[in-house]
């Protein structure tokens, strides 16, 4: 199904008086500057793929079933020991948008999957490398480096952005007529940080779980995993009794929503204790309860982070154990903390885990190494020339603390008139069930064509499968929100039978509300069908 057959009147066709150049580095030229080189510009036939597979170490999947179009890479260089590439997709049938798509954790890669899914809107789009090239464990690049950290921060993404619009104006010899930008967890930081010091680069975002609070966030990483170890300590929680934990979670709140489901809808209104699960008071067996100390442990998990006796980072939510893992098991805590401490902020690689004190986080708020954070939050200017946000993020969410956005939602709404002001132009919706940006481990309806999620049905997919329209879809809302004016009062997601099969049939679907509204079940019906569901 194209999409002018489904969002009639909101898209706009290639002007008459469009001459498109040819897919050649020397259509270029003249709009790029003296640090910026044309690496290659090749024509891609209807229904092909393109990628740099391997040697793209972080993102080696290509795209499959492209429009026709040109794939253009570009190398822009930021000082003499630093640069970063960025990837251009100009379709043959252009509808006059701009979507700058965003990276994942530390990944230095063209993200070609999400451009991919970008273009098939009719889309041209733009990703960079931020800087470098290596998967999410390698931090070289950063040491002693400040200039390629700013890359990372904000400097590559910003540089794409600029240079992307310009060569997309020469390539169609016709102005662009709303850009747009869609990303998550690292993705959702780059394009908040964009709009926030370039409140022009874009009219609507689509921004999922975003890492906005690198200097806070990555070093709490660090005292997480700090928490449940080392692995001999008494306090140590293995793998087993997290699926424990998990379980008693979802008995003890799963139905407050009005529905048993196996989904936690709402955390915030479970008054959830451990004591069913204390080896001393429930008689379980040590394999399937949990001592003194692994109880304190559980605590801090979910507690915020206070550091020297202010609110560095917020917990883990309940319904986030499935998750649990990929923070709290190994002999260290993740990478994503020690790296950024030991190659960010310290340029120490022989720095460890278990010399981390609380000031830490403080040091790394006042340095802000590559000036990563996202924390502008008058975005006055933003708002000012029409621009709107969709901000989302999954309530099952391990890697990131969903409350960290809730933070971010409250502190923008005390700088700019709160929260009932913010509807008009940023709304946030929280997914119950959903992981990380993607997926859930409790048959969750998830899927709205999020930032990121496309992947998980196919390298050929984009939208939402047999809903292609701003209804079932984060991208086409926010569209309709800037272009026709159609506020975001809900978005349905939908899970199918097979999750990464779309083909299999939809297995259930459900409204996503704006805060403060809440997804809630009206008593009677089949709660896999979302016409039983309202947001109040």
């Amino acid at each position: 199904m194209k999409i002018s057959t489904f969002f009639s009147g909101l898209l706009v066709p290639t002007p008459s008086s469009a001459v498109t150049k040819p897919c050649s580095p020397d259509s270029f030229k003249a709009v790029l500057p003296s640090s910026a080189t044309v690496v290659s510009a090749v024509p891609v036939a209807s229904g092909g793929s393109y990628g740099e597979g391997s040697a793209n170490l972080a993102y080696p999947i290509s795209p499959s079933q492209l429009p026709e179009l040109c794939a253009v890479i570009v190398n822009v260089s930021t000082s003499a020991i630093s640069n970063y590439r960025f990837g251009l997709f100009l379709p043959a049938r252009w509808n006059s948008r701009f979507l700058a798509v965003g990276n994942g954790g530390f990944l230095g890669g063209i993200n070609w999957l999400d451009m991919g899914a970008g273009v098939r809107y009719g889309h041209a789009v733009i990703s960079t490398d931020t800087g470098h090239n290596s998967s999410n464990n390698d931090f070289n690049w950063a040491l002693h480096n400040q200039e390629r950290k700013k890359d990372f921060g904000y400097r590559a993404m910003h540089g794409s952005v600029e240079l992307g619009k310009e060569m997309t104006r020469e390539y169609y010899g016709a102005d662009i007529a709303y850009s747009y930008y869609s990303g998550a967890s690292t993705g959702g930081r780059q394009g908040l940080k964009e709009a926030q010091i370039s409140p022009g680069s874009f009219d609507g975002l689509v921004v999922g779980a975003p890492a906005w609070y690198t200097s806070h966030m990555q070093p709490w990483t660090t005292k997480m995993g700090t928490y449940n170890l080392p692995v001999s300590d008494e306090k140590h929680i293995d793998g087993s009794l997290i699926g424990v934990i998990g379980n008693e979670v979802i008995k003890q709140c799963d139905a407050l929503d009005g529905v048993k489901d196996g989904i936690v809808s709402h955390p915030d209104l479970c008054n959830f204790t451990l004591t069913p699960l204390m080896c001393d008071l429930s008689g379980a067996t040590a394999s399937a309860c949990l001592s003194f100390e692994q109880v304190a442990t559980v605590r801090n998990i979910y507690a915020d982070y206070y550091a020297e006796g202010k609110l560095a980072f917020p917990g883990l939510e309940l319904s986030s154990e499935a998750q649990w893992p990929f923070l709290l098991s190994g002999p260290g805590p993740s990478s994503y903390g020690d790296g950024y401490i030991q190659y960010f902020l310290l340029d120490d690689p022989n720095w460890h885990w278990t010399q981390f004190e609380d000031g830490i986080i403080w040091q790394a708020d006042a340095a802000d190494p590559g000036d990563c954070t996202a924390d502008a939050y008058d975005m006055t200017a933003f708002r000012q020339r029409g621009g709107k946000i969709l901000l989302y993020h999954g309530m099952s969410d391990a890697l990131i603390p969903q409350r960290s956005s809730n933070l971010f939602y409250q502190r923008v709404a005390d700088s700019m008139g709160g929260l009932e002001a913010l509807q008009s132009w940023f709304r946030y919706f929280l997914v119950p069930g959903m992981q990380h940006v993607t997926g859930t481990a409790v048959g969750a309806p998830w899927y709205f064509a999020g930032a990121g999620s496309h992947s998980r049905l196919g390298t050929g997919t984009y939208s939402t499968p047999g809903f292609e329209d701003a209804r079932h879809d984060a991208l086409l809302a926010v569209m309709a929100w800037v272009e026709n004016g159609t506020a975001i009062d809900e978005i349905v997601v939908t899970l199918w039978k097979n999750e990464s099969d779309s083909a299999s049939g939809v297995k259930s679907q459900r409204p996503l509300c704006p805060f403060p509204k809440r997804q809630t079940y009206a008593g009677n019906g089949d709660p896999d069908r979302e016409e039983n569901f309202s947001c109040r």
